[in-house]
Formats: C-alpha cells, structure tokens, sequence
C-alpha cells in the first residue's frame, strides 16, 4: 500500500503511525487495488487534531476528514466513514448490474415451443 503521509504543525510518534497504519489495513482488506493512500494530520490554533485520508482506486477516490481532541480519535471516525463510503459505492455499482440484467430479461422473448 502506498501510503504518503503530509504532518502540519504536529509531530507524530512511530507509534501513532502504526495505528494509523493498523487502521487502514481494515480499509485494504475492503477495497482491491488501491493505487495511491493520502494521509494529512494537521492541529489547528484551538489545540484540536485535524485528520484527513484519501483513497484513490482506479475509478474512484474515497476521502473523509474529522477534526477532535486526538489524532487516534479522529482516525478511527475517518475510518468508519471510509468504510461507509466503500460500502454504498459497492452496493450502488451491484444494483445497476441487477437492474441490467432484470432489464434484458423482460425484453427476451421466448418461443412457446422452444424445449427446456
């Protein structure tokens, strides 16, 4: 996975990066062929964590971003937004290929003495 990691004002600790890491493995095992993994964590004047994850696939990009108290807070909602967002799109893509086929279906006709 090619993970490329962009830290403003903030800096992250090899163990912060593990679990990021750890984190977005649920997100590999769920999507196939993920090109390029973009990760920007970023901590504003209030002191709060600014987490952003953007996915590029072949046709499509997944991006989600939260802003909370700490950077494994805001990576676990990314997450699960991710997860969302990876979800629909599959659901959505599947249900066009039904429609599809249930469309072809109803213009077949079949002859009454066709043997099956």
């Amino acid at each position: 996975m090619n993970i490329k990691y962009l830290f403003k004002n903030v800096k992250v600790d090899e163990k912060t990066r593990d679990y990021i890491e750890k984190r977005l493995t649920a997100v590999n095992k769920i999507l196939d062929k993920i090109i390029k993994t973009e990760i920007e964590v970023g901590k504003d004047k209030r002191g709060k964590f600014r987490v952003e994850v953007m996915i590029t696939v072949p046709k499509n990009k997944f991006r989600a971003e939260e802003i909370s108290d700490s950077i494994e807070g805001s990576i676990d909602i990314v997450v699960d937004e991710l997860k969302t967002q990876i979800s629909r799109r599959k659901d959505k893509v599947w249900t066009k290929i039904i429609r599809g086929a249930r469309s072809i279906k109803k213009k077949i006709s079949i002859d009454k003495d066709a043997r099956f």
